[in-house]
């Protein structure tokens, strides 16, 4: 396969060509690096204790380690994956796994907090670079549309099953190693990419890019940044005032965004693309899908842990059963399109699938190990399903020399989904747990499931364990509320996506 820069669009005269053994081997290569970026928004589940014991953070301190991974992942995606369309997506790639290595290298070896800190910011900085250039370059790699369906319905579950795979990886390593490990594993699958990623991955990048729009890029981060935040508060924290107005300040930047790429003559996001054939309704569709999909894991992962009582590592094995289903789902996926079922019929099933895992939540009581995990399992491969067409479909619509800026906005959509997500249902469930626990309970218990647990343990046993069992319940009534609202969401976005997609099938004929 050449390297090429050609902005012709798939499927053009000269017809796509089918990928062979390089290609394939490549993307396997390319999977590695996605795996463990997916893998790091969760890895430090388990390392928490030993890192607070070695190094003595700040509970602010702790907070930022947890939290400076994704804020500058996030902050970034649009950033980085416009500036892939200009320098070449192979190259920022390549810079990306350089700067994930060394800072996988920094945190394992971290002696303060603000090291720490530091390097989990540069994690994110690569990570920026990593995930938008992965997706660009199997536009770029994959012109048969049925491989290029295969390839992504593939990306779709690394990207779902590593976030699942980090809690536990990070619970084997901190067990028998010291908390460092944690980040060590990187160094491996960096190495290889930086090995490999010269002979096997094409170079492709617009060749007429225009001036890079510097200004644009504090704008889009103060766009960001405080959305997210505020959406990730809210549900642990209230609708406090500060995290309204972080919202608020977000939305006014995103306005300002907006308005400087429409005047702009060459802006970090075109308008024309977002007016693509189909690429705005798979935003839209994207954003509701990830905010499901998170929404529900915030429950499932507490209810293992604090309402079946299960030990952190052993919620994080459960956990990872619903992800053996996410393999099968991408290319099952892939090969119903192949076969003639319109695209629109795909998404909208995989949003009924998650309705069905939805109503399976809510069903359950205080002891329904198994409801929960065949309800997770189901929205799982719900989402992978409708994940892999909608990526599919929006990479398909951007014209090549658009890749990277193209994936940034479908992976920008998940993020802001995802926090939507946490705070849409995590409000709701909050606000039903707190109207079902009885007045007379201790004012913190009557906050959260958490916070009744560390009361519960400070009192008598008879006391303890009543106060425990309320708990527990009122939770699990706050998990079905969230569950039946999650449900009549994505039964919603099933009938928007058989209407809007099926329109743009129509189109196609």
């Amino acid at each position: 396969m050449t390297n090429s820069t050609s902005t012709t669009p798939v499927g053009a005269a000269s017809g796509p060509v089918r990928a062979g053994r390089r290609e394939w081997t490549a993307f396997g290569v390319l999977m590695l690096p996605l795996l463990l970026v997916s893998m790091d928004v969760s890895v430090l589940y388990f390392a928490t204790p030993a890192i607070s014991a070695d190094l003595h953070p700040s509970g602010t301190q702790q907070l930022w380690i947890f939290d400076i991974y994704g804020f500058v992942l996030a902050g970034l995606l649009m950033t980085m994956g416009s500036l892939g369309d200009r320098v070449g997506r192979r190259r920022l790639l390549l810079m990306g796994a350089a700067a994930f290595g060394g800072a996988s290298l920094l945190a394992a070896y971290a002696d303060s907090a603000g090291t720490l800190i530091a390097a989990r910011a540069v994690l994110g900085i690569g990570g920026a670079t990593l995930m938008p250039s992965t997706m660009a370059l199997l536009r770029t790699m994959f012109t048969d549309p049925g491989q290029r369906a295969k390839a992504i319905g593939v990306w779709s579950g690394v990207m779902t099953g590593g976030i699942a795979l980090g809690s536990v990886m990070s619970g084997i390593l901190v067990e028998h190693f010291w908390w460092g490990s944690v980040f060590l594993v990187n160094l491996p699958a960096m190495a290889l990419l930086l090995l490999l990623g010269p002979v096997l991955l094409p170079e492709s990048k617009d060749p007429h890019p225009g001036a890079f729009d510097w200004p644009s890029v504090p704008l889009s981060m103060a766009a960001v940044l405080p959305v997210i935040y505020g959406l990730k508060e809210i549900p642990s924290e209230g609708w406090h005032p500060l995290y309204v107005v972080s919202i608020g300040a977000g939305l006014l930047f995103a306005a300002l965004f907006v308005r400087r790429q429409r005047a702009g003559a060459s802006p970090l996001i075109p308008p024309a693309l977002l007016r693509g054939h189909g690429f705005a309704p798979a935003l839209v569709l994207n954003l509701v899908a990830a905010l499901a999909m998170m929404g529900s894991a915030i429950f499932t992962t507490q209810y293992l842990q604090s309402v079946l009582g299960e030990s952190p590592l052993a919620a994080a094995l459960w956990s990872l059963l619903p992800s053996v289903f996410i393999g099968v789902a991408g290319p099952l996926t892939a090969q119903l399109v192949q076969r003639g079922v319109d695209r629109g019929s795909v998404v909208a099933g995989g949003f009924v699938a998650m309705a069905a895992g939805f109503s399976l939540l809510a069903l359950i009581g205080t002891d329904s190990l198994w409801l929960v995990l065949t309800g997770a399992g189901v929205l799982a491969c719900g989402m992978v399903a409708i994940s892999s067409q909608l990526v599919d479909l929006a990479m398909s619509s951007a014209p090549v020399e658009r890749a990277g800026t193209a994936s940034s906005l479908l992976e920008g959509s998940t993020e802001f989904g995802g926090a939507l997500g946490m705070a849409v249902l995590g409000s709701i469930g909050t606000a039903v747990y707190r109207h079902e626990m009885p007045a007379t309970a201790p004012a913190r218990a009557r906050e959260t499931l958490g916070d009744a647990l560390v009361t519960a343990a400070h009192l008598p046993g008879g006391a303890g364990a009543s106060l425990l069992a309320t708990a527990r319940e009122a939770f699990t009534t706050g998990m079905r509320g969230a569950a039946i609202a999650g449900a009549v969401l994505v039964a919603l976005a099933a009938l928007g996506a058989a209407l809007s997609l099926r329109r743009l099938g129509d189109e196609r004929k």
